[in-house]
């Protein structure tokens, strides 16, 4: 195969950052997928209908006027302990929040202002349940008495399956998942759980992390993990179940913020997701199933319409940019300075 036409897909999980960052990061997306999630972990948080709108108001700002037609972005509010049932009638009334993330407190990113007890928030996901508007899930216990590999398993224990049982005609996306015990909740569970899977997780096992040495612009949160996990996410990935769908969690961080003796948590993927998902596909022997978990399921998930338009990728060798700029600074990309052999046209 040298090439390979799809519908145009959708990134399902995104970070786009703000101010000079966000004008530097946001034609690599654009450039491939029609619509994206818009994570709300910025400093301050996105936690109100007002926000968000703001926040979309300079993503859309900062296309050239002839462009802001090609690109979507969908906002998502800032789940935190106080958050009003109020407040989730009116994002649904808004057309534009798509979503409540929750962040545990202390799981990842600009997690501070997250989740301390779920309990907490029974009377704003009850008007979640009720208005349909979908929780996004980051999947992680903060308990530091917990393996940083068991998180998700045990978040899946102590609070997604009761979450479940609560509230089950809540629709939830499990984001980023990593193990095997995450494919097998979410393929057991009902038609309402469902869950985004990113590249990186597709293609490397947490060896990648030590490779000659400790590599950083390999961690990433939820952590990368052993290679039946990685596994597990690629047949998946790859198997067709209309549950699984495509989210990169491309988290732009500059070289400083990554390489320095607590560096950021956050893969940069953007720069090439589509073709990092095609090269996992192809290794798996699937890219005949690429189209349908890049470009229909999260949309069929998300209730809204499928793309019309469509993107190419040719079968050619390129070499990934050593570095991009962000804003003034050096951003170093997944694989950078090696070769990828599917390029989008």
């Amino acid at each position: 195969m040298t090439s390979i036409t799809i519908t145009r897909p959708d990134d399902w999980h995104l970070h786009l950052r703000d101010g000079e960052p966000l004008r530097a990061v946001l034609p690599h997306t654009a450039k491939q997928f029609a619509r994206a999630i818009i994570m709300p972990n910025l400093r301050p948080a996105i936690i109100t209908v007002e926000m968000a709108l703001a926040y979309r108001a300079r993503i859309l700002a900062a296309f050239p006027a002839a462009l802001q037609s090609t690109f979507e972005p969908l906002m998502i509010l800032y789940l935190t302990d106080n958050t009003a049932p109020a407040e989730i009638v009116r994002a649904k009334e808004s057309g534009a929040i798509h979503g409540v993330k929750l962040y545990p407190s202390g799981a990842t990113t600009n997690s501070g202002a997250g989740v301390t007890d779920i309990a907490k928030c029974y009377a704003t996901l009850a008007a979640m349940e009720w208005n349909d508007l979908p929780l996004l899930v980051h999947g992680e216990v903060t308990d530091p008495d917990v393996d940083v590999f068991d998180r998700e398993k045990v978040f899946i224990d102590r609070i997604l399956a009761p979450l479940t049982r609560r509230f089950p005609g809540l629709r939830i996306v499990f984001e980023h998942v990593t193990t095997r015990d995450a494919v097998q909740f979410v393929t057991e569970a009902s038609s309402n759980i469902a869950a985004t899977i990113t590249a990186h997780h597709l293609l490397l096992n947490r060896n990648a992390i030590f490779q000659s040495g400790i590599r950083p612009h390999h961690y990433c949160l939820p952590v990368l993990k052993r290679e039946t996990h990685r596994q597990a996410l690629l047949a998946a990935a790859t198997g067709g179940n209309s549950k699984f769908f495509l989210g990169t969690d491309s988290a732009p961080h500059g070289q400083a913020s990554k390489e320095n003796a607590c560096g950021c948590a956050g893969i940069f993927t953007a720069h090439a997701a589509i073709e990092l998902y095609a090269t996992a596909f192809e290794q798996a022997g699937a890219l005949n199933k690429l189209e349908a978990f890049a470009s229909f399921h999260g949309a069929d998930f998300y209730c809204l319409p499928r793309n019309t338009s469509s993107i190419t990728l040719k079968k050619e060798s390129w070499i990934i940019p050593e570095q991009y700029d962000f804003a003034g600074e050096p951003l170093i990309p997944l694989f950078a300075g090696t070769s990828l052999s599917w390029k989008l046209v």
